[in-house]
């Protein structure tokens, strides 16, 4: 999976959380959404990635996900950055993922330094 970064996403994701993250994990997240197959993307920021998972081709910002979440991605996707609406964008040249790609902050690390 190649994961391309507008400049803009790449700028808006590295100040999203303080202290900065270091490890971004793509999900396709279907805890409670209600569906069948398809989940909502989501990064989520780890302290670091779990065993199993793989290294996503991600130039500007480390990127890992689990195998078996591969089959919900095309191989090439661009994550780009809305400053008006403050959003993310996941598409592929296939498809528009969401407008609206959600960013949480899962590190237990993160907690230490409030």
């Amino acid at each position: 999976m190649r994961i391309e970064w507008s400049d803009d996403a790449a700028a808006a994701l590295r100040t999203k959380f303080d202290p900065p993250v270091r490890v971004w994990k793509l999900v396709s997240d279907n805890e409670g959404c209600g569906c069948a197959v398809n989940g909502v993307p989501f990064l989520w920021a780890v302290d670091e990635p779990a065993p199993g998972d793989l290294r996503a081709d991600s130039a500007q910002v480390e990127l890992w996900y689990e195998p078996q979440h591969a089959v919900y991605f095309d191989d090439v996707l661009r994550v780009s950055y809305d400053a008006s609406t403050r959003s993310f964008k996941l598409s592929s040249d296939g498809q528009i993922y969401t407008n609206r790609l959600g960013a949480v902050d899962l590190r237990t690390s993160a907690s230490t330094h409030h």
